[in-house]
């Protein structure tokens, strides 16, 4: 199969000239990077790094201005808060640190990214925060108009920033908040008829910046015209209220069709989502946190591709598994007519064909979890699988074979849905609780 080349750069962007300024690449989540790892044949060097915190995801403003930013493990004990750090990208050294981010009390994974006027921004609980990129002391704070959680934290073509607070079945509807990048002042809000888990991914045409929200029963298009938001008439009902099934998390944007994966509102997202403060608990919540509890329905994974003009909805259940689960999107691969899902519960990594219907091409015995990065100059994914020893590696598989090319212990013992992202030499930056790391092939 060949592997033309297709154009992955946004239309317009209120980014830094950057190719990683904001989780997974871009607002449309595809997760890919120019250049190869080449990874079968070269040694690793892995940079593991423990500091007992929840480390969310890396940005890159210029060349080897790198960024990480996260929150506290803090479910029981003293008050949580965000924090963002500028640090050697070859070391991890820590370069500069924010303060202590104020977060709402709240414990859930934030964002943050570059932004075109050159500040970090970052979202945490009900908080956000403006950055000074040199010494991350803070510009602007901005408490958020809902006092719960918010989920991921975009910027539109013209700048303006966009987030929304995270609400499962019978919670309401979510907000979705945008706000001016220079004040932070709060510039529209709109209240979205269902309650959405997933983070938003956006995509920009013909002067008009389009968000897409997962729901509890639909995907949402929201169409900003002229710095107004409206709900559109597109949208796509993907489960019923009383289904066996799970909540979507995010979208992938990619060849003219939104791809997902449901049965994502797993037992330690509800127990952290369905008390107040978000992820706050008076005793040790233990394993009730787990992502590899038993799923609390008897779907198996499902794979989503649903046109972005027709809102024609494909969906293939890649493993049959009962009980199917996992807490990161999936990711396509147009120059290999392939996308890629998994179940983290149950375990498997498949790669789907995408010519014409939906069919699995391969499985791999796995067990990821994590946003995965994608080459496809030279057709290599990056994604972690956590073992039966309860280690989590970093593998390196072939997107058109599904042969495994390199595995790479990383020294963590803890994994979760959180942000894998390209660097600028051969290596990938890891980020999981307690831990992160940058594993480098040469």
């Amino acid at each position: 199969m060949t592997n033309t080349p297709l154009d992955r750069t946004e239309a317009a962007t209120g980014y830094w000239d950057s190719p990683w300024p904001v989780e997974c690449g871009g607002n449309r989540r595809q997760k890919a990077r120019s250049g190869r790892l080449d990874a079968a044949e070269a040694e690793t060097h892995v940079t593991l790094m423990r500091n007992d915190r929840w480390n969310v995801m890396t940005v890159r403003r210029d060349e080897d201005e790198w960024y990480l930013g996260g929150t506290m493990p803090a479910f029981v004990g003293p008050p949580p808060y965000g924090w963002v750090a500028r640090f050697d990208p070859a070391s991890l050294e820590t370069l500069a640190e924010s303060p202590q981010l104020p977060c709402g009390d709240h414990v859930w994974c934030g964002a943050i990214l570059a932004h075109a006027d050159g500040t970090v921004m970052s979202v945490n609980g009900s908080y956000l925060h403006r950055l000074d990129p040199d010494d991350l002391s803070v510009l602007n704070e901005r408490r958020l108009p809902v006092d719960r959680a918010h989920n991921g934290l975009l910027s539109l073509s013209d700048g303006t920033l966009v987030t929304k607070d995270l609400r499962l079945e019978g919670q309401g509807g979510t907000t979705l908040t945008f706000l001016d990048p220079i004040s932070l002042e709060v510039t529209e809000t709109l209240l979205l008829p269902e309650g959405s888990m997933g983070r938003i991914a956006a995509d920009f045409h013909d002067g008009t910046d389009f968000i897409y929200v997962p729901g509890i029963e639909h995907i949402w298009k929201i169409d900003v015209v002229k710095g107004r938001p409206e709900i559109s008439d597109w949208r796509c009902r993907y489960r019923s209220i009383d289904s066996d099934s799970g909540l979507a998390w995010d979208s992938c944007i990619s060849d003219g069709y939104l791809w997902l994966m449901d049965c994502g509102d797993i037992e330690g997202v509800r127990a952290i989502h369905h008390r107040l403060p978000n992820g706050r608990f008076d005793e040790p919540a233990g394993n009730l946190l787990s992502w590899q509890r038993p799923a609390p329905w008897g779907s198996p994974q499902r794979l989503l591709r649903i046109h972005q003009n027709s809102a024609h909805l494909d969906s293939l259940e890649p493993f049959g598994n009962s009980g199917g689960g996992i807490i990161a999107p999936p990711v396509n691969v147009p120059e290999f007519e392939t996308a890629i899902a998994w179940d983290s519960i149950n375990g498997g990594l498949a790669g789907i064909s995408t010519a014409g219907g939906l069919s699995p091409i391969w499985h791999l015995n796995v067990k990821p979890s994590m946003q995965p990065v994608v080459f496809p100059e030279s057709g290599e994914l990056v994604i972690n699988d956590f073992t039966t020893d309860q280690t989590d590696d970093l593998i390196v598989v072939d997107i058109a074979t599904g042969e495994l090319l390199s595995r790479v212990k990383t020294g963590s013992r803890l994994a979760n849905g959180m942000f894998l992202a390209a660097g600028d030499n051969r290596d990938i930056y890891y980020c999981s609780t307690l831990f992160w790391a940058r594993v480098a092939w040469t």
